[in-house]
């Protein structure tokens, strides 16, 4: 079974064990140009990745695709069960990667540097969100109860898969939600503490 997600970007996640799910990352990039703010906010409007889902353009974006391997097992009344689930996410990330930084000025640069790493962040939390849910898919197929054949079984398993994948969309959209109300302060706060951290190393200098 697999199911393909795109979450969109916007401008401390919880740890869990590494037992469970597994996930593999990889990263593309689209180039944009400019030299003010101004130049920059209309490259990204212009070339960033487009989501269905928005029909926007966004300054970054993560595709995943939820891949589920189950096997299952009969006893000798023909009753079946899962025997293992397997839950791998496949996560691509894609993010900006702007050509013309010697050309700005330095406050043009400290601020890209600030969002580049915040929309890094985003789409990052987007996976881990992910990893979560499918985490929790693999528990709940495997314990998926005895059935009385193995089309019963994977009837369930489907209904399991169905279930996880709706609350993991409905998660990556409240995140998304969240991220775009605090965008402005959550930027703000980072400027000022990168700023805080410039002046404290001229300082010491």
């Amino acid at each position: 079974m697999k199911t393909a997600f795109l979450a969109a970007g916007f401008l401390g996640l919880a740890l869990f064990p590494a037992q469970g799910a597994s996930i593999a990352k990889s990263y593309s990039y689209f180039t944009i140009g400019g030299s003010t703010l101004e130049e920059i906010e209309n490259e990204l409007s212009v070339r960033g990745p487009q989501v269905k889902s928005t029909g926007r353009r966004h300054p970054g974006a993560t595709q995943m695709e939820f891949t589920s391997r189950i096997t299952y097992a009969t006893d000798q009344k023909g009753r079946c069960s899962v025997n293992d689930a397997k839950v791998t996410v496949r996560a691509k990330m894609i993010l900006p990667r702007w050509k013309q930084r010697g050309k700005a000025e330095r406050d043009v640069r400290l601020i890209w540097d600030t969002l580049s790493s915040d929309i890094k962040r985003h789409e990052e939390s987007h996976v881990v969100i992910a990893k979560n849910h499918a985490r929790d898919m693999e528990e709940q197929l495997k314990q998926i109860g005895r059935q009385k054949d193995c089309a019963t079984a994977q009837a369930k398993a489907q209904a399991v898969s169905s279930r996880v994948l709706a609350k993991h969309d409905a998660a990556q959209d409240r995140f998304d939600r969240i991220e775009g109300m605090n965008f402005e302060n959550r930027i703000l706060s980072l400027l000022k503490y990168r700023m805080e951290q410039i002046r404290a190393s001229q300082k010491r200098q």
